[in-house]
């Protein structure tokens, strides 16, 4: 592998991925040599050392596919997933190192780790999880929502799947103790606001992260890119990059 590691971006249309090429203007860690955004845009896909995936659903598919097939590291940030791809994730990482994170946010890794750290210490207290995006945001909750839902599930022994409430309407009846409930807001140009909340008789704790500029997400994704390129063929999360390296933030 050369010193400047070759970059595709998938979802090159979108937000984030017009978010990665201006960023990219002046990254000397990367080139970036394929712009993605379709999936017919793989058939011309020069030799890569890594992928950043930022699309849809759809559009994770090809890339998975593709850096599967070559060997290239994978970085994606789509959300939406069903658990069929989440399975496809896993068997590639068997071949390929790959990082999927619903919030490339250092902010939210740590908002992650002292979310997992209160509800085990408040086992009892109900859970509930806010966020709010932007108004074009097509997927409720969001991935980041979910994957916090997931660290309560996993630091109180739960299944999440069993436990997880992602509507409320009508007559829903009273709260079901162990539940883990969702509310979704979708208004402007808001970036990404999450809110843990942890209640009891008498009190309550929230935890609180609020992005306002999307290139903070871009930032992390970059430094897990160059990061996970020529690591060994495995699964890995952001706290991995965040503890391999030191100057991302």
């Amino acid at each position: 592998m050369s010193n400047v590691l070759q970059l595709a971006i998938n979802g090159a249309n979108g937000r984030m991925g017009r978010a990665f090429q201006t960023l990219l203007e002046d990254d000397k860690r990367f080139a970036l040599v394929a712009k993605i955004a379709r999936n017919e845009d793989w058939r011309h896909a020069p030799a890569l050392d890594v992928v950043i995936d930022f699309s849809t659903p759809d559009g994770f598919d090809a890339a998975l596919t593709h850096c599967d097939l070559h060997g290239v590291a994978l970085v994606s940030g789509t959300t939406g997933l069903d658990a069929a791809q989440r399975q496809r994730l896993e068997a590639a990482a068997a071949s390929i190192p790959v990082l999927h994170a619903a919030n490339f946010s250092l902010g939210v890794a740590v908002l992650t780790r002292l979310v997992r750290e209160a509800a085990a210490a408040l086992p009892s207290w109900d859970a509930e999880i806010i966020e709010a995006h932007h108004a074009r945001k097509v997927d409720a909750p969001s991935g980041t929502a979910l994957a916090l839902g997931r660290a309560v599930a996993d630091a109180r022994g739960f299944d999440f799947n069993g436990v997880a409430v992602l509507s409320r309407e009508g007559q829903a009846g009273a709260r079901a103790a162990d539940a883990i409930g969702f509310a979704s807001i979708r208004a402007g140009d808001i970036v990404g606001e999450h809110t843990v909340l942890l209640a009891a008789a008498g009190e309550r704790l929230e935890l609180t992260h609020r992005a306002t500029d999307r290139t903070i997400f871009a930032r992390g994704a970059l430094a897990a890119a160059a990061w996970l390129a020529g690591k060994p063929a495995s699964a890995y999360a952001l706290n991995d990059v965040i503890a391999g390296t030191p100057a991302v933030g």
